[in-house]
């Protein structure tokens, strides 16, 4: 079997992260516990989510379920320190790669101006076993390119007549949910508990997902996720992505 190298740190020189994302929950699941801790460290992180995951409950009546995903997305963002929480009202399960989606996320780049973006796994699948989700595909793939459309004024110039001028800051794209990660960023317990309670606001989800214990459930795959990345990152429970540089 070949042996697995070890992840190297993530950067610490910046200030400012947007993290951009398909749907309600996609950051709990992913690397709530990096964002838990930076901003205690006094780093700036907002959130940007294509959809309002109004077609995740089943039953439960997209009109119905789109204000009550929003809450808990809120709820659960203010628990890891995030107050900056922003809807672009895609369609929940059929978001579409190309220009429009493009457009929305370089719009958003350019009004947070981050120096590190945040999305989830935009590959087919997860690890080889797992079919990914379109959703997920399209808006992980969208903000790699985002990150190079917001600085470029001749790509949507209408982003400029609108007020929103280039911003070229952006160094990383950090991609969660990845089977190839490249770097984590140790969990401390503190960090670890606010993953917990940020992903129990989600219960009405969680409660349509599962019949086990919400708080048993999310214990258990959190454990799981960051348990699996510190065997690559000094034995530590981690949060791990695949870093690409800019």
């Amino acid at each position: 079997m070949t042996e697995l190298t070890e992840l190297r740190p993530m950067p610490e020189d910046w200030h400012r992260a947007l993290a951009v994302v398909a749907h309600p929950d996609d950051l709990e699941y992913g690397c709530s516990a990096a964002i838990a801790q930076w901003t205690e460290a006094g780093r700036e992180v907002a959130y940007v989510l294509a959809t309002r995951g109004e077609a995740g409950i089943d039953t439960l009546n997209p009109a119905d379920a789109a204000p009550l995903r929003e809450r808990e997305q809120r709820a659960s963002a203010a628990v890891v320190g995030v107050s900056a929480v922003e809807f672009l009202d895609h369609r929940d399960g059929v978001v579409e790669y190309g220009t429009a989606l493009r457009r929305d996320i370089a719009a958003a780049i350019r009004r947070h101006r981050p120096e590190l973006v945040i999305t989830l796994n935009h590959r087919d699948t997860w690890g080889g076993v797992a079919w990914n989700t379109p959703d997920h595909v399209a808006v992980g793939r969208a903000t790699l390119d985002a990150a190079a459309d917001a600085g470029n004024r001749w790509i949507f110039p209408e982003l400029v007549e609108q007020g929103l001028e280039p911003w070229d800051g952006v160094r990383w794209v950090a991609v969660a949910g990845s089977a190839t990660p490249t770097h984590a960023v140790a969990a401390t317990e503190a960090g670890l508990e606010a993953a917990v309670r940020s992903l129990l606001e989600h219960r009405a989800y969680i409660e349509a997902l599962t019949d086990q214990d919400p708080e048993t459930y999310v214990r258990e795959f959190l454990a799981s996720a960051t348990g699996a990345a510190g065997e690559r990152f000094g034995g530590r429970p981690a949060v791990a992505f695949e870093l690409f540089t800019r």
